[in-house]
């Protein structure tokens, strides 16, 4: 099903709106956990849905190996499977694509699994059967990412490829017409940093008339300032009317960033890795609790946000859980990252709104960058 984009607000090129698919509706910007094999590290779905949460993301790699795209078929899909009522989102299996350096050709991609060893093969097709059997409402399609810095060589063949692949992907999902006419399918920009490149793969995607678009193989590796000017060449060729998703964003100042250019939706493991390693978010950047000078502190993790549900437990209280490593650590910690992060997208939303953006955009960056 097209995924649509109702604008509601906008700030210079920052967008407030409200993206409506199969499943219903969720407001934007819009920031996703990210649930690899269907659950956020330490957390419930019911916690998510507390904490504000309007879409979940799973990972199509993880699921199909453990416990296998049938299983959560027969379980009703993603979202029954996890108890989860709101959106569901999956990953086609391209970060793995990009991280587990696998043989790739024109084919598709040949993985070892990461649970037995076992060889895996991954197509550009069989991305699109894996995700529809699991259900999630927004699919990505099998792309490939390049590190960077590369070659312009390499990124070319990269962008070549994800077409390739994309074409074959959106014929097979438009081949299920019970599927795609109540999931989403999203195709990815690819292109490193060469605008040309960028501007190019932005419209080819666009030329295959997908339900939305992503924007990949950016912020992996090269310094945040680096992707400003290709993320613009990107959304610059992307529909006003659908949503845009920076894939793979979590940190506050590169989130500010991407609104400015135009986009609408991110996902990060940032915020619940940081969590399970002492590490908070708060108004003032980031807080490591694993340092001594928190030993004796009773102070609230971040009196700036004292309705934080995790407000009641002092830094020097939490610090020790780290300490003594008890896993209510993780868990609280996540609580509060998860819970600052949505609650920072909601106060962004609100400046887009107000016609504040550039004033909340500076303030972060004095914060975090």
């Amino acid at each position: 099903m097209k995924a649509t984009f109702d604008l509601e607000h906008k700030d210079g090129d920052a967008r407030a709106g409200t993206v409506t698919t199969g499943r219903g509706t969720f407001s934007t910007p819009c920031f996703m956990p990210v649930g690899t094999r269907g659950a956020v590290k330490h957390l419930s779905s019911k916690d998510l849905s507390e904490l504000g949460a309007q879409v979940i993301l799973g990972n199509t790699y993880h699921l199909m190996l453990r416990p296998g795209s049938d299983i959560v078929e027969s379980l009703g899909g993603l979202g029954k499977f996890a108890n989860w009522d709101g959106h569901t989102l999956t990953d086609s299996g391209g970060y793995q694509v990009f991280s587990l350096e696998p043989k790739i050709s024109d084919e598709g991609a040949i993985f070892k699994s990461v649970y037995d060893g076992s060889k895996i093969s991954l197509t550009p097709e069989g991305a699109v059967d894996t995700q529809i059997a699991i259900g999630a409402d927004i699919q990505m399609v099998l792309d490939v990412c390049s590190a960077l810095p590369s070659s312009d060589a390499v990124i070319r063949e990269a962008l070549d490829r994800t077409a390739l692949w994309a074409t074959r992907a959106r014929s097979r999902f438009l081949g299920h017409p019970t599927a795609s006419e109540r999931l989403s399918q999203f195709g990815i920009v690819q292109g490193g940093i060469d605008l040309a490149m960028r501007a190019e793969s932005a419209q080819r995607t666009v030329e295959l008339d997908f339900d939305g678009y992503a924007v990949g193989g950016l912020s992996v590796g090269e310094h945040r300032t680096q992707w400003h000017e290709p993320l613009r060449a990107a959304t610059d060729q992307l529909p006003a009317d659908q949503p845009r998703y920076f894939m793979g964003l979590g940190d506050p100042a590169g989130i500010v960033d991407a609104v400015a250019r135009g986009i609408d939706m991110f996902d990060c493991v940032l915020p619940t890795r940081l969590a399970r390693h002492g590490t908070l978010l708060t108004s003032q950047g980031r807080m490591n609790l694993t340092r001594a000078e928190f030993a004796k502190s009773d102070d609230p993790i971040d009196p700036a946000y004292p309705d934080s549900p995790v407000a009641g437990w002092s830094r020097g209280y939490l610090r020790h859980l780290l300490q003594v490593k008890e896993p209510t650590a993780a868990r609280l910690l996540t609580i509060h990252n998860l819970w600052w992060l949505l609650r920072f997208v909601d106060d962004m939303r609100t400046s887009i709104t107000n016609g504040t953006f550039e004033t909340f955009a500076a303030g972060v960056h004095e914060q975090w960058s």
